[in-house]
């Protein structure tokens, strides 16, 4: 055990020895804790997260994937991710060059949660392009070290010059 978590521990049972022989860290911890469920909580306190229905954020979703070729729902921004699956999937977008839209489903809980409905994928980052949901960082990872990637990249390039 590390010196300071030793350091901690005794000074912890030091603590809880004074309380008695039944008294332990744990019951102490307890005091701390609170198990009160009432309503007496500050408004300050109180959670601020109302879910927007479902059929809100999936149209949001459709608008999102339809106004980008390429669109990734993810922790954070391209700039600032927040989460190392949703860098490494802007890290793959950014080496081809593409210019895509993004949403940072830490802001918005209900998009955080329609978008796992919508695709029926659990986790984020999710790419989308032309509007296909494609798949997260692993799967481009994949499509990165395959070569599939570079395909699709090429096939995004040929529609926007027949525009």
């Amino acid at each position: 055990m590390q010196r300071a978590a030793q350091h901690a521990v005794a000074l912890t049972t030091r603590r809880c020895a004074g309380w008695g022989a039944a008294a332990s860290w744990q019951q102490a911890r307890g005091f701390a804790i609170g198990t009160d469920t009432g309503n007496d909580t500050h408004d300050d306190f109180k959670p601020k997260y109302k879910a927007e229905p479902a059929s809100d954020a999936a149209e949001q979703i459709k608008r999102d994937i339809a106004a980008n070729k390429v669109f990734i729902y993810m922790k954070g921004t391209p700039d600032a991710p927040q989460c190392g699956f949703s860098n490494m999937a802007c890290r793959i977008l950014d080496a081809y060059g593409l210019k895509y839209g993004s949403s940072n489903v830490l802001a918005d809980a209900g998009i955080r949660e329609g978008v796992k409905k919508f695709t029926d994928w659990p986790t984020i980052p999710q790419v989308f392009v032309k509007g296909e949901f494609i798949g997260g960082s692993d799967v481009l990872m994949e499509m990165h070290n395959s070569g599939e990637m570079a395909k699709l990249v090429e096939s995004l390039e040929t529609d926007a010059g027949k525009q």
